[in-house]
């Protein structure tokens, strides 16, 4: 594919200061149980060309599904004629520096081929996860789901970039959901859909999967009787399931430089975070250390090179509570002067790439579960996000958990329903206390994180400790 690009490149007449083409080819298999009988069960393969030209000093952008050269041509033509009619209103003019020579490859490590497993084997897994959820009759639905997906990236530049990604990603997901009267819950896997990660069929079934499924339908029944969250300010314990989407939403999205530029606003929101406040601002507790990482091996965002061809490395965003530097490709580096991240991603062939969040990790401490937990008095242990809601800015926010425990004198007790928290983004992370080591350090992941118009949807990961953060509004279903 290289070469035909390659050869493509060249046959391109457009008077342009620089020429890129992103060649993306997804397959996708998706098998989904409702109750032990198949919801979904099909594979889809989607594929076309993206054609970047820039001309002065701006980008423009055309598609096609197809490879052959006229098309090509057609596409490179449109995106020629959208450069030169946008440039009158240019922003920031840019220059080839923008998309810098690149020459590599990145592949997902994996030991199992997506094509390990034939469609009826996936079924069956799938069906038995629903018969081991249902461990009584108060278990009115079981689900249970297998993504699995191939994505090759091919891009080429009239400077000299040559790259080539293979992603292979698997996304797995099981629940319950118990009734007693008007009581409903519901009972998951760590979250909706969080278990996502690259590499194949080796990943599921995991070692512990039937006793883990059991585990879920017991605690779905075990909520139905629990009393609900109680209201008070106290001290809150988050597992790394929840710290996935508490990281997502109140670190990720505040500091994408599109957004605090503005460029967001209409459809995404924008930040509370202002330029002038890298290197300063004071985001949380010194404990707080975030980290860009799309090196990570099997994490759902980990790749060498971002859809522009800059090198992905390990950055820190947040050190020691102080911000240090945004998720903002060169392009937004080169608008604002705050130093970025290579996270220009795009979700396919069809779109292009913007500021996005990859793998986003908070770094562990040197706590232990039990010594986390063992001095508190009294405080609540939440697990798995529920629900989310937080105001355009990325500031106010209120999260809702499928399962609580209270924790009373050092031990978690009683189970508690319909877990909820809120606070404001700085008063939050600089409530963060304690921080967990690398035992209590987990990564999960999402395919559903969406910005951008048109809109795209694209998948990230998120790693972090267990973590306990003082003096927090928590409430329950009823306030």
């Amino acid at each position: 594919m290289i070469s035909e690009l390659l050869r493509a490149i060249e046959s391109l007449d457009v008077p342009a200061d620089w020429v890129g083409l992103r060649a993306v080819k997804e397959s996708v298999g998706v098998r989904a149980v409702r109750d032990g009988l198949p919801r979904s069960n099909g594979k889809s393969v989607n594929q076309g060309v993206m054609v970047e030209v820039l001309v002065n000093g701006q980008i423009g952008y055309g598609a096609t599904n197809s490879l052959d050269l006229d098309s090509l041509r057609a596409a490179a033509k449109l995106a020629y004629e959208q450069a030169i009619a946008a440039s009158p209103w240019t922003i920031h003019p840019l220059t080839p520096a923008a998309r810098p020579k690149v020459v590599g490859e990145y592949i997902s490590p994996f030991v199992k081929p997506l094509d390990a497993l034939t469609p009826g084997e996936i079924n069956d897994l799938l069906v038995r996860l629903c018969q081991t959820l249902k461990v009584s009759d108060q278990i009115v639905q079981a689900v249970a789901t297998a993504i699995a997906n191939e994505t090759e990236t091919w891009f080429v530049s009239s400077n000299g970039s040559e790259v080539y990604q293979k992603l292979v990603m698997l996304e797995t997901h099981f629940g319950a959901t118990a009734q007693e009267g008007a009581i409903v819950q519901q009972r998951s896997n760590n979250g909706y859909l969080a278990h996502c990660y690259q590499g194949g069929w080796e990943l599921f079934p995991e070692p512990n999967l039937w006793e883990r499924a059991t585990q879920v339908g017991e605690q779905a029944v075990e909520l139905l009787t629990a009393e609900d969250c109680p209201i008070e300010t106290t001290t809150l314990v988050l597992a790394p399931d929840q710290m996935m989407l508490q990281i997502h939403e109140s670190v990720g999205h505040p500091l994408e430089l599109d957004r605090i530029l503005g460029d967001e606003r209409n459809y995404a929101g924008g930040s509370f975070v202002k330029p002038q406040d890298f290197g300063q601002l004071s985001y949380g507790s010194e404990l707080m250390n975030i980290t860009f990482n799309p090196t990570v091996p099997g994490e759902f965002a980990s790749y060498s090179f971002d859809d522009t061809g800059a090198p992905a490395t390990r950055e820190y965003l947040i050190q020691e509570g102080v911000l240090q530097r945004g998720l903002g490709s060169l392009e937004s580096q080169a608008r604002t002067g705050i130093p970025g991240v290579a996270c220009a991603r795009a979700s396919s062939w069809n779109r292009p790439p913007i500021d996005r969040m990859a793998n986003l990790n908070l770094e562990p401490g040197s706590d232990s579960f039990e010594a986390l937990t063992g001095d508190i008095e009294r405080g609540i242990y939440m697990e798995s996000n529920r629900s989310w809601s937080i105001d355009d800015q990325r500031y106010k926010f209120q999260f809702g958990c499928e399962y609580a425990k209270l924790i009373e004198n050092g031990k978690l007790t009683k189970t508690l329903r319909n877990p909820n928290y809120r606070a404001t983004t700085p008063e939050f992370w600089h409530s963060l206390k304690r921080i967990g080591n690398d035992t209590t350090w987990q990564m999960y992941g999402t395919p559903f994180c969406g910005k951008g118009e048109p809109n795209q949807v694209i998948r990230v990961g998120h790693g972090s400790p267990v973590c306990v953060f003082e003096n927090v509004e928590v409430f329950g279903g009823g306030e």
